[in-house]
This record gives structure tokens, C-alpha cells and sequence, in this order.
């Protein structure tokens, strides 16, 4: 069972970018739009792109296990709509490629640990938060 509600798998699979921060070896955030995909097997967020192996945030992740990713948008009439996920990210070596054609082969999971998400299961001044796992 899935610890994201339908509706907001709904959404992530409706979507192509995300927002992923990172923590660098200076303690610095980083934050750079990505390509991603939710993956119901797994239950979680598998973050794909080009010369992503080569990039800083897989060497964060490699550092830092901590990341927190976003999807949002403003659907309608500018309603804004988003699903938040922080959690454990893992520099996964292989199988990126396979996920998103074009892609490199590295890749980062990202294995939710807390979820938010407003607009979706109701209305964005109402936000439905919860950690899991």
C-alpha cells in the first residue's frame, strides 16, 4: 500500500518536473529543477536527467542522505496545487536510463520519510501533512 493518497499519485504521474534539495559537504542547500517518476513498485520519487551522474546534486546525495522534493503548480483558476516529499535519497549507479529514455544511467531515489501535500485531497489553504514509513 502506498503511502501517497490516489490523488496525489494522480497528480505526481501528471507532471515532468520537480524541484530537488540537497545538502552540499558546506552545508549549503541546493535546489535545481528535475526530471522525475513516481515508481509504485518502490513507493517512492526516482529522480532521472542527463549528466546527472556527473552532477553536484548526486554527490550530495552521496554525502548526505537528506533531500526534499516538490511538485507544485497553480491548476484552474491559479488554485495552487503541490505534493512535498523529504526523506532519504540514495545515488543509485544503474537503471536511469531504463526509467527515462535519454537519461544517464545514475539516478536518485528518493524513500519518503514525511509527505505534505495541498490542493490535491482538498483545498491548498488546507494542507495534508503525515509522516510515514
Amino acid at each position: 500500500m502506498s503511502h501517497f493518497t490516489p490523488a496525489e499519485i494522480s497528480y505526481l504521474e501528471s507532471q515532468r518536473l520537480g524541484r530537488l534539495a540537497t545538502l552540499g559537504r558546506s552545508g549549503e542547500l541546493h535546489v535545481v529543477p528535475v526530471r522525475f517518476h513516481y515508481n509504485p513498485r518502490l513507493d517512492t520519487i526516482d529522480v532521472t536527467g542527463r549528466f546527472l551522474g556527473q552532477s553536484k546534486k548526486y554527490r550530495d546525495v552521496q554525502d548526505d542522505a537528506r533531500a526534499a522534493f516538490v511538485v507544485d503548480d497553480a491548476a484552474g483558476q491559479g488554485q495552487p496545487r503541490g505534493v512535498e516529499v523529504r526523506g532519504r535519497a540514495e545515488a543509485i549507479p544503474t537503471g536511469g536510463d531504463a526509467i527515462t529514455p535519454g537519461a544517464d544511467p545514475e539516478f536518485i531515489r528518493i524513500t519518503p520519510a514525511r509527505i505534505l501535500s495541498w490542493g490535491i485531497d482538498g483545498p491548498p489553504t488546507r494542507p495534508h501533512s503525515r509522516r510515514v514509513g
